[in-house]
């Protein structure tokens, strides 16, 4: 009988994590299915499987549920698998990695796979604290693809434009004077695309307004591998984005990252964008070396395998830790919360 799995769809970032896992899934000839909660796009194809209702989840009966986000409904069957939606870039300036969002332990979780060595040292620390989950370094799904697909030879200076939505953090409303300015003087092509959660239509309707009037401009919605393999140069602030631009072995140029080092062209001025972003186009060799290691460190798996790690690491979890772990906190204030807002008592 074939296994069955879920993917806990809250934001369109979730697509291109959960695609690499599905082709995985299928290839062993298992099957999976998609739960999209209220507000986030409907993106399927005509070929993959929407459970509409919790009902619907509740009957399908999966053996896990992946999300890529920091909730899960606890009252779904199978096992809750956290694959994540970024690195652990520590954006927001944390000292102290335990306070960042990305290790924040909220009791929903019966297992997390980790990226690589910035991940996996610091949830095996928490593993050994709680006693409440298993942490297997599997890789992320998401990058699967940048492994197996062919480079690709820009015939036009590309710069991918990325940011986050960070108040306070993210470039687009003090960059888009600049780069409305590169975009008329300078022989380079433009990509830009933005997070999800962005939600200042004034700057974003700036950004459309510039890819309507400009050739050498494409707005992009939801950043695909092919979108990596087009850029040569990727423009940034302080995103996880910017690491998987790096696993293409190629310079990112930042303003005011909140983490910066010689991974990066930091920029902290305006004026300083230009001459950055025409440094990175020659790819300094010291800078290269350093976008490398930095990239290892983050993600460590390049052969395209993770996906396959991610559903071995679900047998293993199955087979000797299901059941045999510390109960996890009540949360039941949360969990109140979270089936209020559904409005589903069963």
């Amino acid at each position: 009988m074939p296994k069955r799995y879920v993917f806990f769809t809250s934001l369109p970032y979730a697509y291109p994590i959960y695609r690499p896992l599905q082709e995985a899934i299928r290839a062993k000839g298992d099957e999976v299915a998609w739960y999209i909660e209220e507000g986030c796009p409907n993106l399927l194809t005509k070929d993959e499987v929407i459970l509409e209702t919790i009902d619907d989840v509740v009957q399908y009966n999966p053996l896990a549920i992946f999300g890529c986000g920091n909730t899960i409904y606890h009252f779904l069957p199978g096992i809750k698998v956290a694959v994540f939606h970024g690195y652990p870039i520590l954006k927001r300036g944390e000292t102290d990695v335990l306070r960042a969002s990305h290790f924040r332990i909220r009791g929903w979780f019966d297992m997390y796979c980790t990226q690589g060595p910035s991940s996996t040292e610091t949830f095996k620390l928490l593993e050994s604290k709680h006693e409440t989950f298993k942490v297997y370094e599997t890789g992320w799904s998401k990058v699967d693809p940048y492994f197996k697909s062919e480079a690709h030879v820009s015939t036009k200076p590309t710069v991918l434009y990325a940011t986050t939505f960070t108040k306070g953090i993210t470039s687009a409303p003090v960059l888009v004077d600049t780069i409305t300015k590169l975009v008329k003087e300078k022989p380079w092509n433009w990509r830009l695309t933005f997070h999800p959660k962005l939600d200042d239509q004034t700057v974003l309707d700036k950004y459309r307004k510039l890819a309507d009037e400009h050739e050498n401009v494409t707005f992009i919605d939801n950043v695909s591998t092919e979108d990596f393999q087009q850029a040569d140069v990727m423009l940034c602030d302080s995103s996880s984005i910017i690491l998987e631009f790096m696993l293409f072995n190629k310079p990112v140029v930042t303003y005011r990252n909140t983490k910066p080092g010689s991974h990066l062209l930091n920029t902290q001025n305006i004026n300083e964008v230009e001459n950055a972003l025409e440094v990175a186009f020659t790819r300094p060799k010291e800078l290269m070396k350093e976008v490398e290691a930095y990239s290892l460190f983050h993600e460590a798996h390049r052969d395209g395998r993770n996906c396959e790690r991610i559903l071995e690491a679900v047998d293993d979890f199955n087979i000797n830790h299901r059941g045999r772990l510390k109960p996890k906190p009540l949360n039941l204030w949360r969990k109140f919360r979270l089936r209020n807002r559904l409005k589903y008592w069963k």
